[in-house]
């Protein structure tokens, strides 16, 4: 495996064991989420913003209008920082001040480039639409001239980032656990898809396709869904 970096911003300074060091860890947290958080300085204000993604290899994509200032700002050469957390299940401890709860999360530093090459922006925004809706790049019509000139697409390498999780069961103190009476445990937390739902302009009789219901569960796909935890 290959380690994860080891910098002053990506080493843990509290919950030190909760640290993963491989990076395989950091792909699979960014591979699950859908929406990560870019966090950087605007006009002298801090700003964070939700926002799509997807990966490839070492490389995270990001992208939204030309005319987004976040973007714009985010490809001048400042450090920006992205963060993607999975919440896995709620803890419910016998003492209120050990509840927690079961997630992993990944935090990536750095400075983002702007993609301007054709080629490599329109691999870009591929990359973002397979990771969000897989099947959707060779299903749907392509990007037109208009819609590529109107989309911005940055790149962040993957060099600086750490990732932490916390799994398990509460951590009660002895006391506690000795003398105390409430209930405690997990609570599990699932991320699933739903039936597909078609939109009120497709035709009746229009089969949903094999890349959205297999996504899906219920009538149209009735699969577990691949993004569920």
């Amino acid at each position: 495996m290959t380690r994860l970096s080891a910098t002053p911003r990506s080493t843990l300074t509290r919950k030190k064991h909760r640290a993963e060091t491989d990076r395989e860890a950091l792909y699979a947290v960014l591979d699950e989420g859908l929406v990560c958080h870019l966090g950087l300085v605007l006009n002298g204000s801090p700003v964070v913003l939700p926002t799509g993604y997807g990966r490839d290899g070492d490389t995270l994509y990001l992208h939204g209008s030309t005319g987004a200032a976040s973007l714009r700002s985010a490809a001048g050469g400042i450090d920006v920082c992205v963060t993607v957390t999975l919440v896995d299940g709620i803890v419910y401890a016998r003492s209120l001040n050990n509840h927690s709860m079961n997630y992993r999360s990944a935090v990536i530093h750095g400075r983002a480039r702007q993609v301007d090459a054709p080629e490599a922006k329109m691999h870009g925004l591929r990359v973002l639409s397979e990771h969000l809706s897989p099947g959707s790049w060779e299903h749907a019509r392509a990007v037109n001239a208009k819609e590529f000139a109107s989309v911005s697409v940055i790149a962040l390498d993957l060099t600086e980032a750490s990732v932490k999780t916390r799994a398990g069961a509460p951590a009660d103190e002895p006391e506690d656990i000795a003398t105390g009476t409430a209930w405690a445990g997990v609570l599990p937390v699932h991320t699933g898809f739903g039936s597909p739902i078609p939109a009120g302009y497709v035709p009746a009789g229009v089969p949903v396709p094999a890349h959205v219901a297999e996504r899906g569960t219920g009538p149209s796909g009735t699969g577990p869904a691949t993004g569920s935890r």
